[in-house]
């Protein structure tokens, strides 16, 4: 069956989800209950299982698999990454009923930004084989810096993002869900662009981190674009899940932390002796498990008596 076929139902998708977003669930400005956004979270989940079964029927099960796969890291990542945006949104103090569209134009952009990086990716890995080793030398790092760097006494207004932001003229206040605002004949940006601002730059630093670990999977585009994106839509939702279990997740930063660290000595050997897409994915799957199992357990006994 000609592949192009999945890139038709990949853009219908994204479309009609896209559209959905913003026309349905963002029509009115109202807190998102967890309840809510876990039946979103769900429906995301099941249409990127749903298209990897697409992938298996017109590309074969291997493909399916790095699909798979690099969903799974992405997503993974994604959560601490939104740990980041309930940081940032509570510095803009922006209400939890403007949050959702800032988050969905903040989700657009880095669309936008992970396609650039995907391409640019692929393309340097097809061409030149030694950036493989930047990439993974890049994720060893990062997997050293996620599992043991302490962001407690860190200040983000010192981050590069918040130093951008000080450069747009802007209203100390808000002014309804509105990114601008004229005053005194002058056109002023609102707290909640240079929130969304932030949150944008903050996700193309992220993006040099995940789409690394996302091309050690599969350089195929239709595996891993496909993945990224569908990743990357549900994080609106996933936010509002996260918001309510950030306490519980206290050993994600050590999970995450294995699993760059395992991609990264995978690139780094991917010479000398191949780990098969089926093996990553077990791994992958397994390391996630376990830190949702030893951090809930972790909770509950604190909780006890």
């Amino acid at each position: 069956m000609d592949e192009s076929i999945i890139w038709v139902v990949f853009a219908i998708l994204f479309v009609v989800i896209m559209a959905v977003d913003l026309v349905v669930v963002g029509r009115k400005h109202e807190k998102m209950d967890t309840k809510r956004a876990l039946k979103f979270v769900e429906i995301y989940v099941l249409i990127a299982v749903l298209f990897g079964l697409l992938i298996a029927y017109v590309c074969g099960t291997d493909r399916a698999m790095s699909y798979y796969a690099a969903y799974i890291i992405e997503m993974s990542m994604s959560v601490d990454n939104l740990f980041v945006f309930i940081v940032i949104f509570g510095v803009f103090m922006i209400p939890e009923e403007y949050q959702h569209k800032t988050l969905y134009w903040g989700i657009l952009g880095a669309i936008v930004f992970r396609a650039l990086f995907i391409f640019v990716g692929a393309s340097l890995l097809e061409h030149f084989h030694f950036v493989m080793y930047i990439f993974g030398a890049i994720l060893l790092f990062t997997a050293y810096k996620t599992a043991f760097s302490d962001d407690d006494d860190s200040d983000p207004e010192d981050s590069f993002a918040f130093k951008v932001s000080k450069h747009f003229p802007s209203t100390p206040t808000l002014h309804g869900d509105s990114f601008f605002a004229k005053i005194d004949g002058k056109r002023l940006v609102t707290p909640i662009f240079l929130c969304l601002v932030v949150i944008e730059i903050s996700d193309i630093i992220f993006a040099f981190d995940s789409i690394p670990a996302a091309l050690s999977i599969s350089s195929d585009m239709v595996v891993i674009f496909t993945a990224n994106i569908f990743a990357v839509m549900g994080l609106r939702s996933l936010y509002f899940v996260i918001k309510d279990i950030i306490g519980s997740l206290r050993y994600l930063n050590y999970g995450l932390g294995a699993i760059l660290a395992f991609i990264g000595v995978k690139m780094l050997i991917s010479e000398f002796f191949e780990i098969s897409v089926v093996e990553s994915l077990l791994f992958i799957v397994i390391v996630l498990l376990l830190t949702v199992f030893f951090s809930v357990r972790a909770s509950k006994k604190e909780a006890l008596p």
